[in-house]
């Protein structure tokens, strides 16, 4: 754990998150590189006994600073987005081990990825597959597609970050897969060499990884004896971390998840496919908090609140999702419980972090934790109310590195202009 208590203060490896606050104000995201690649590391070593390449999804975390450490490491990148692809090349990436999904992909991120020379696209309609291949004959190349398919395997995970069910939006149904293959085959523009399914986020369970699997294992058989052999085979990402919520039993270790894997692509032994994975909570989400600092504390006919300065613009996660974070006191000196609701400045009931826990007693000026933060924590923060996105920072041992600078007032009006 890079996240501890040195007597009554809580570290980050060797750095005191009272300092960092301290020093570069609140709320400020910290992460830690130890635990950042010792995700990745053991998510890799899970696979090694399969020719596989990992490819970070960039989404869960795009900093600059994050990007280039798992860069460092090997990684490759499941991008959604012209701007991901931007940024993983800011970062020093590699084109050629990036994988592009997303079911909306405009013929100017078409044309970026191309001209980078990325890995491979993962197509996720036909009319998609149309506009890559007119796309890419305009640039006299030939785009290497693999076609996501939706298996219409149920992730037992929130309904929201479900993605492999048929009724919802991404992929291409099961039934149709075959016949859109064929079609891709015979473009002049498309190159296609892979299959890819991804099922959800926050998965809890080898089962629904292996369910998928077994059907594009099906799929990937039937294309064989029709001529149609794949280079790539993509299980997307979606393997779940602890957020140390009572009840909610460990999800599986990346070691089982390999097991499962490996069990489940057993029938495919005698092809020379290259396995892809898109791994992001699993690799960032544990690796990083958000600290923030009481502000006040109020009691509404017996109902408890701690006010701090961090909110649902800084943490989405618990007013999208009611997504459950730990929590802890930056300092922890003999305090008494208090259940109490967490919540920031922003002008939404919405506006919540945690509700009705059970917290020690916190008091105005005293830091909090929010832990497992790493992942769609800054990520998917704004600007909402006019609020500077937080502070991140990297520690490393015992030094730290602001990989983000907070943003300033100016910065946010910057592109904007008074009407005449």
């Amino acid at each position: 754990m890079s996240f501890e208590y040195v007597g009554d203060d809580l570290y980050c490896e060797g750095v005191s998150l009272a300092r960092i606050a301290q020093e570069q104000g609140t709320p400020v995201y910290v992460y830690s590189r130890t635990a950042l690649e010792g995700a990745y590391r053991a998510f890799d070593q899970a696979l090694a006994g399969t020719k596989h390449h990992i490819c970070y999804s960039v989404k869960a975390n795009s900093g600059l600073g994050v990007l280039s450490v798992l860069i460092k490491l090997g990684a490759g990148a499941d991008i959604v987005s012209g701007g991901e692809l931007f940024r993983w090349l800011r970062a020093g990436g590699d084109p050629k081990k990036v994988v592009f999904s997303g079911v909306g992909k405009t013929d100017a991120e078409m044309g970026a990825a191309l001209d980078a020379g990325i890995l491979v696209f993962n197509v996720e309609s036909e009319e998609e597959l149309d506009a890559l291949d007119r796309v890419a004959r305009a640039r006299g190349v030939r785009a290497p597609v693999a076609l996501r398919v939706n298996p219409d395997v149920d992730p037992q995970t929130h309904p929201y970050i479900s993605t492999g069910l048929k009724k919802n939006k991404f992929g291409i149904g099961w039934a149709a897969a075959p016949a859109v293959f064929r079609r891709g085959a015979a473009l002049a523009g498309i190159e296609m060499i892979g299959i890819d399914c991804h099922i959800g986020s926050q998965l809890t369970k080898t089962s629904p990884f292996s369910d998928a699997i077994a059907r594009l294992v099906e799929l990937v058989l039937a294309l064989e004896k029709d001529g149609i052999k794949l280079r790539t085979l993509d299980i997307g990402g979606g393997l779940g971390i602890d957020y140390e919520k009572d009840g909610d039993g460990p999800p599986p270790t990346p070691g089982e998840y390999g097991q499962a894997v490996t069990r489940a692509l057993a029938p495919l032994a005698h092809l020379d496919l290259t396995l892809l994975t898109e791994p992001g909570r699993v690799i960032i989400g544990r690796a990083g908090a958000l600290v923030a600092k009481v502000v006040y504390r109020k009691t509404n006919e017996g109902k408890h609140f701690t006010i701090v300065d961090a909110a649902m613009n800084d943490l989405m996660r618990p007013a999208l999702y009611g997504a459950y974070h730990p929590m802890r006191p930056v300092h922890l000196a003999g305090r008494a419980e208090q259940v109490t609701d967490v919540v920031g400045p922003i002008c939404e009931t919405g506006d919540f972090l945690a509700r009705d826990r059970a917290l020690p007693l916190l008091e105005a000026g005293d830091l909090i934790a929010i832990g497992a933060a790493g992942a769609y924590g800054a990520a998917m923060s704004s600007n909402y109310n006019t609020r500077p996105r937080a502070a991140e920072v990297l520690v490393s041992g015992d030094r730290y590195q602001v990989v983000r600078a907070r943003e300033t007032l100016e910065q946010l009006i910057a592109n904007e202009r008074v009407a005449e």
